[in-house]
């Protein structure tokens, strides 16, 4: 009995007699069992707009809703608005229908002669402008209610409240928990001068707590802290939970990262702390372009133009200036993060990364052999990538960006678990593949951690993940990170691991260095350049197609900082590039018998970016 029961302790299982300490000395067969760190990563986009927007309706999509959004997401097949089928390769694990506030749903229902808005003041204005032959003054309309100083009358309360409670409910509809998650959502959508400060706003909850307030839009105020302000309230009123995702800034003109809020006031305490509080994630990639980096703000980073839109604003009302490109891009924020932390004490701009599409066709795609565009005008044709979208709204489609995905990793698929770890900042982004990244940081990890089959345990054991934050040790020397990715199952080979550190110098200058960690082949770093050769090609123009006979399947590494300061502020996030494989334009020319012109990208090298991790002395 004595030899039975001391077998049983040694294999890990527990009897009366068996005392924890000595079985914890232990290894157990189920080690799992007491380990609750995320270990799935969740793919999805939470940017999607359908016929419940006045923008997209205006511009084609008069038919599908977010019912066809969630069933195409969940991988069912959809007739695109061209006549063409389309479906994913891949189903998504989560959505968020986010269709603009302003008038949601209204230009439908008012064309279907829903007296719910028909009867309404704006429906009246409405029949007014088609009365007088001009219906182009309805979209109009839609764009003044974004304005600084809005004219037109918005929905009264009983309007929108009845047709947010169709939209909540269609979410709880096609929810379902462990399999697919649809959270309900709206975007905000403040355009200041032409400025682009548009947010997305995610509920972890049920319709029952979600239909209590509805969506705060742009005729209520354009500041965005009035939207905190209502995002605050609503969670006091109902004891739920939400949090507001500030879109890709670079069609903001400076506005999106300030260095003062919208009625001139210098960034304070009080602003700093709110917008940490519900911004804890951001739209770095969309269909409207990368916001990542600008070669202009990081001239020695060969990777930073990267399908950069930086002509003007959003509304095509200023040109760009350079000093404006670092209130935009996601690296200049983060710089500019540190420095308002050291002089307010609270970091404005902490936030994690994630990508997501912006579509406004109802169909969420960012392969680029599967690319449906941005509106209707600008799905699958010969003509589409030589037309202007929305009549040159927002340039040339062909500049349009197969873009992107929202990567989250979560201890299961559900509303719960996805919201928590977006406010955990355990995200990242991806340009449109499904590169899977992993990104630990702390001062303990040994050289050979990351070949350990049990890597993430120790990730999570000695460390933080990404979205985390470091503060020194006083027996510790420079921090040290483990870092995996692997290629998309379905998609190209992997190129290099970049490290992109940024750090606040005694002189309150901000600085930042580029570090390639791995790589594949055998290529070397140069010493006279610094710089990691470039890592080839097989794309093949012709036939739109490549070979995977160059890259790695997966790369990984230990790396520690070689030039740490213990006295600086920094902030550390993982950049993993792909091998070159065609643009969608490439695809569409070899499918249509086209010849592109010169100025159109024939390659990409869809790229992954990840939540920073925080070094705080």
């Amino acid at each position: 009995m004595q030899m039975k029961m001391s077998h049983l302790a040694a294999i890990g299982f527990f009897s009366v007699g068996c005392s924890l300490s000595a079985a914890a000395e232990v290894a157990g067969y189920a080690p799992q069992a007491s380990q609750d760190y995320p270990q799935n990563v969740y793919w999805g986009d939470t940017h999607l707009h359908t016929r419940n927007s006045a923008d997209a309706y205006s511009l084609g999509n008069e038919n599908l809703t977010p019912i066809d959004a969630y069933r195409f997401a969940r991988g069912q097949e959809i007739l695109a608005h061209n006549g063409m089928k389309v479906r994913l390769k891949r189903p998504l694990d989560f959505l968020v229908v986010s269709d603009h506030a302003e008038y949601l749903g209204g230009y439908y229902r008012y064309n279907v002669d829903d007296p719910m808005v028909t009867e309404t003041a704006a429906g009246k204005q409405w029949s007014g402008y088609i009365a007088e032959g001009s219906p182009e003054k309805m979209m109009a309309s839609f764009v003044d209610s974004m304005s600084e100083a809005p004219t037109n009358p918005p929905f009264p309360d009983a309007t929108q409240s009845y047709i947010w409670a169709d939209v909540a409910r269609t979410a709880d509809e096609y929810n379902v928990p462990g399999l697919f998650t649809a959270f309900s959502g709206y975007e905000w959508t403040s355009m200041i001068d032409g400025n682009n400060l548009h947010r997305v706003v995610v509920y972890r909850d049920a319709a029952d707590k979600v239909v209590q307030r509805p969506p705060f839009n742009a005729q209520m105020s354009r500041d965005p802290r009035d939207l905190w302000k209502a995002l605050e309230e609503y969670e006091v009123a109902t004891g739920g939970q939400v949090i507001a995702i500030a879109h890709n800034g670079n069609l903001s003109n400076g506005m999106m990262f300030p260095s003062e809020s919208v009625d001139g006031q210098a960034i304070d305490q009080g602003y700093a702390s709110l917008r940490a509080r519900w911004e804890p994630v951001y739209e770095v990639t969309q269909v409207k372009g990368d916001g990542e980096a600008h070669p202009t703000l990081s001239p020695a980073d060969e990777f930073a133009d990267y399908e950069n839109w930086d002509a003007d604003n959003i509304a095509r009302t200023e040109q760009k200036e350079d000093w404006m490109l670092k209130h935009e891009y996601a690296r200049g924020a983060l710089k500019l993060g540190l420095a308002y932390e050291e002089a307010l004490g609270v970091n404005p701009f902490k936030f994690g990364m994630i990508g997501s599409t912006d579509g406004h066709n109802t169909f969420s795609t960012t392969a680029e052999d599967n690319f449906f565009g941005k509106f209707p005008e600008s799905e699958p044709a010969p003509e589409r990538m030589t037309n202007a979208m929305a009549n040159d709204a927002l340039w040339q489609n062909w500049r349009l960006v197969a873009s992107g995905y929202a990567a989250i990793w979560a201890e299961e698929n559900t509303r719960e678990a996805l919201f928590d770890a977006m406010k955990r900042r355990e995200v990242y982004a991806t340009t449109g593949s499904r590169i899977q990244v992993r990104f630990f940081g702390g001062f303990d990890y040994g050289e050979d951690d990351i070949h350990k089959p049990d890597y993430v345990t120790l990730g999570y054991q000695k460390g933080v993940p990404m979205g985390g934050d470091l503060t020194r040790d006083a027996k510790a020397g420079a921090p040290t990170f483990l870092i995996a990715a692997a290629k998309d199952p379905l998609g190209a080979n992997l190129d290099r691991i970049q490290v992109v550190k940024g750090w606040l110098v005694s002189d309150g200058t901000v600085e930042e260095r580029v570090y390639d960690v791995a790589w594949s082949g055998s290529r070397k770093v140069s010493p006279d350049t610094g710089k990691l050769p470039a890592v080839g090609s097989t794309v093949d123009e012709k036939s739109a197609s490549y070979l995977n006979t160059i890259g790695a399947t997966s790369l990984a590494t230990y790396w520690q900082d070689p030039d740490f300061d213990a006295s600086q502020r920094a902030f550390y996030y993982v950049r993993v590039l792909e091998i070159p494989k065609p643009r969608w334009t490439t695809l569409d020319a070899a499918y249509f018998g086209l010849t592109l012109p010169d100025e159109v990208p024939r390659e990409i090298q869809d790229r992954a970016y990840t939540s920073p991790i925080w070094y705080t002395p």
